[in-house]
């Protein structure tokens, strides 16, 4: 990994001595290797990355997830009108145990809600990242097209200069 990061590396005196293009190229270069890490990391390997979690917790705590199973099977039937009538008939213990259900419930939802925020959150990112890239690449295009405008416009006015010349004559 130490290897990596000082070949990774360029020193300030050999950059300066670059021309403009280069620089460019050389930051192309980066940004392309950088596109290709992110295409190698797609959203599917991510989801597959937490559902391995889940599996990994569920191995490691198996009574903590059939408990927090059944709790969340008491706070749906706790949302329903039978589980409703039901917790009015049993009592406060049974109220008292729904609501605890559905407290828990709530909190996976939230947990649930927190990894999806963090995949659009990513998402966004990586969309940024491709207009970012998108904007430059369309920027290196115009400069190049202003260049190549420029050399064809001196070019053909040295022309017309040089045939005025040779007709003046």
């Amino acid at each position: 990994m130490a290897d990596n990061a000082t070949t990774n590396v360029t020193p300030i005196s050999a950059d300066s001595q670059l021309s403009d293009e280069q620089k460019r190229e050389r930051l192309r270069k980066r940004i392309e290797a950088g596109e290709k890490r992110n295409e190698e990391r797609s959203f599917a390997d991510q989801a597959k990355d937490v559902a391995d979690s889940a599996v990994d917790f569920a191995k490691k705590h198996p009574v903590a997830t059939v408990a927090g199973a059944v709790v969340v099977g008491l706070a749906i039937g706790a949302m329903t009108r039978r589980g409703r009538e039901l917790g009015r008939r049993g009592g406060s213990l049974a109220t008292y145990a729904a609501d605890a259900a559905l407290a828990y419930g709530l909190s996976i939802i939230d947990e649930v809600g927190d990894k999806f925020e963090d995949y659009t959150d990513a998402a966004g990112t990586q969309a940024r990242r491709l207009k970012r890239d998108a904007a430059y690449r369309a920027d290196s295009l115009g400069d190049a097209l202003r260049s190549s405008g420029r050399k064809a416009s001196r070019k053909s006015s040295r022309t017309v200069r040089d045939l005025k010349a040779r007709v003046g004559r």
